[in-house]
């Protein structure tokens, strides 16, 4: 004998997933009447819910990526046993820019999506600060660096840092940006190759400080980050270009060069 299904099983198990689909959307993804107009009533040109489903959906997609952006530069540096053509110079200042964002983000209260990348963008920049260090026979300088940089960082996460003083911290990451990108495409000039750059890091840092931009202009409405991000795109593009100019030249020309 068949099992019957009652005639309201089906608007059942519907009102369930929507339930469902609504705890895990609201209040962190999207706001109440922004979930009714998209998922209820399927009203998908709303542009200003789009904007705002479209925004947080690119930055928890960035955030979750960013655990993966410079793994690959630490495998590509263990597995070498040598930070070949990584500039340190470059990797301080980009730490600073890194921890400008973040410090920055966190005093204004911005949402986690905003900028959740640079806090694991900081911890992997951070190994590979220690790993160059390493590898280039100064170990000690390396545990130096990592203990100097988490004071630094606990004093300008605490209450005694002035707002002033934050603020400045991230009106100096677009000439820290600068300065380290073009440390890295000199010290990649001069090499005549890219070492052990990543390839698939400097790809993801080039995507998601394009999609950074977005984001900046809808979450937090700070034109100083939009701005960063935007400075931070040409640049990341520049050592795009040099990965890509390099890319096909054979080692041996690479060190006659």
């Amino acid at each position: 004998m068949e099992a019957e299904v009652s005639p309201g099983g089906g608007s059942l198990f519907i009102k369930m997933a929507a339930s469902a689909l609504e705890g895990l959307l609201v209040p962190h993804i999207l706001p109440q009447p922004c979930f009714h107009e998209l998922f209820l009533r399927f009203n998908f040109l709303h542009i200003p819910c789009l904007k705002i489903f479209i925004s947080k959906g690119l930055g928890f997609a960035i955030v979750a990526g960013s655990l993966m952006v410079k793994l690959p530069q630490i495998v590509k540096i263990v597995r070498a046993y040598s930070a070949e053509g990584l500039s340190f110079n470059a990797i301080l200042l980009e730490l600073m820019a890194i921890t400008g964002t973040m410090v920055y983000s966190i005093s204004h209260s911005f949402p986690f999506s905003a900028w959740g990348e640079a806090l694991f963008l900081m911890v992997q920049t951070v190994v590979i600060g220690f790993l160059v260090q390493h590898f280039t026979g100064h170990t000690g300088r390396g545990l130096s660096f990592l203990f100097v940089y988490l004071g630094i960082l606990s004093f300008l996460l605490s209450p005694f840092t002035p707002p002033a003083v934050v603020t400045m911290l991230q009106a100096s990451n677009m000439p820290a940006v600068v300065i380290s990108r073009l440390l890295q495409v000199a010290t990649n000039y001069r090499n005549g190759h890219t070492g052990q750059l990543s390839a698939i890091t400097a790809s993801l840092l080039f995507v998601g400080s394009l999609a950074r931009i977005f984001t900046s202009i809808q979450e937090t409405d700070d034109p100083l980050m939009a701005l960063t991000f935007g400075v931070a795109s040409v640049c990341n593009g520049l050592i795009m270009g040099q990965l890509i100019y390099y890319w096909n030249i054979p080692v041996d020309k690479r060190k006659k060069e």
